[in-house]
C-alpha cells in the first residue's frame, strides 16, 4: 500500500478524532486508493485474513459515525461505503449527491456535481437523509 496514502490516512484519522491503529489505516488506504464505493466484502477480500469480519464492520461504523465515510444503499439491500468530502463531520453528513451504480461493472460512484433534488414534505414531517441511486452504464463500460 502506497506511502502517500498511508500518510494521508493517518492525517484523516487524526482530523476526525479517531485513534490511529493498523486496521483503521489499512482500511482507509483501501478507500483512498480507489475511486468508487466499496462493499464490506470488497474490503475483506483486499485485506485477506489480517482482520476479522467484526473488526472491519466496527471500523466502517466508526468511520461513518465520525463523518469519514458515508453509506450508499444498493438494489440488493446491501450497503457500500465511500469517502466523505470535507464538509462531513461527526454525526452530520453533507453527502447530498447522487450515487451511480454501473450495471455492467457493478462499480458505485459518487456524482458530487449532481445534487439530490429538494424535497418538500407535508407539514409535520422532517428529513434526516435523502438517498438517490441512479443505475446505468459508466463511461468505462460504454
Amino acid at each position: 500500500m502506497a506511502t502517500v496514502h498511508q500518510e494521508e490516512s493517518i492525517a484523516l484519522l487524526k482530523a476526525h478524532g479517531l485513534s490511529v491503529t493498523g486496521g483503521r489505516k489499512d482500511i482507509l488506504v483501501i478507500f483512498l486508493s480507489r475511486k468508487g464505493a466499496l462493499a464490506h466484502a470488497d474490503i475483506e477480500k483486499k485485506l485477506g485474513a489480517r482482520y476479522d469480519r467484526v473488526t472491519i464492520y466496527r471500523t466502517l461504523q466508526s468511520f461513518v459515525d465520525k463523518g469519514l465515510i458515508h453509506s450508499i444503499p444498493t438494489n440488493d439491500n446491501s450497503i457500500r461505503y465511500a469517502l466523505c468530502k470535507d464538509e462531513c463531520a461527526s454525526g452530520h453528513h453533507h453527502d447530498h449527491h447522487v450515487h451511480f451504480v454501473c450495471k455492467r461493472c457493478d462499480n458505485t460512484y459518487c456524482l458530487d456535481s449532481v445534487a439530490t433534488p429538494s424535497i418538500k414534505l407535508p407539514k409535520g414531517y422532517s428529513i434526516n437523509q435523502v438517498e438517490m441511486v441512479v443505475s446505468g452504464q459508466c463511461p468505462s463500460c460504454q
